[in-house]
């Protein structure tokens, strides 16, 4: 005869608290490498990392590093009109500077996208100065930088880096954002262009940070 002792299987992992793995994973696991991280990269919204997707991918991240190489390598030598770069600690997509004119026209479709050049005089401040205040934005680029300032937060291409200790001032810093639209890894790859800035103490700077700035936007800098 017979007893049924009421024991399920699976209690015993479920009663330990191990965790299931996610549905899918197996199947994740048995993916051709490369095509699946083209999948992958192709819906990124930020540089991946090589260990966020080694964890998705569910394999060793040298696996992951190699496969990612051989890609890039491989659009290279096929003369694609995209590339995959390492850029800002991650991997992802971009077009080849070769075909910018061809995305520009596609992109922007008669429409105005690009930075000023006031914001891009302002923006290159701050990444040869940072962490920098405001007020020695201004004093480098003679003219008060507020307004363009304000516009290089909203789209995320600088970001407050704390206080200055002597005012109090806040002090700004480049962000990730800007190594990846920049295209760099790292804040080392920056051209030498830091020795033709003038040192801010040098120059007069009228604007400080307790004075109230002008309302301007990134068209153009008001006057100091």
């Amino acid at each position: 005869m017979s007893t049924d002792t009421g024991t399920d299987p699976g209690a015993g992992t479920e009663a330990a608290g191990e965790p299931h793995p996610p549905a899918g994973a197996f199947a994740v696991a048995e993916l051709d490498l490369k095509p699946a991280l083209e999948a992958v990269l192709m819906v990124v919204d930020e540089p991946a990392t090589e260990e966020h997707l080694a964890k998705v991918l569910r394999r060793p991240r040298r696996a992951i590093a190699v496969a990612l190489r051989e890609l890039s390598d491989e659009y290279t030598r096929q003369g694609r009109g995209f590339d995959l770069r390492l850029v800002a600690g991650g991997w992802r997509y971009y077009t080849r500077p070769e075909y910018a004119d061809a995305v520009e026209g596609f992109v922007l479709d008669g429409r105005q996208a690009r930075l000023t050049q006031a914001a891009l005089e302002t923006l290159a401040v701050v990444a040869y100065r940072q962490p920098v205040s405001r007020s020695r934005v201004s004093a480098v680029r003679g003219v008060n930088c507020d307004g363009v300032m304000r516009t290089l937060l909203q789209r995320g291409l600088i970001e407050e880096a704390g206080t200055e200790p002597e005012t109090g001032a806040i002090l700004y810093r480049t962000t990730n954002y800007f190594l990846e639209r920049m295209g760099l890894r790292g804040l080392d790859e920056l051209p030498e262009l830091a020795p033709f800035l003038p040192e801010a103490d040098a120059v007069e700077a009228e604007s400080q940070e307790g004075v109230p700035s002008f309302d301007v936007d990134d068209s153009g800098d008001s006057q100091t």
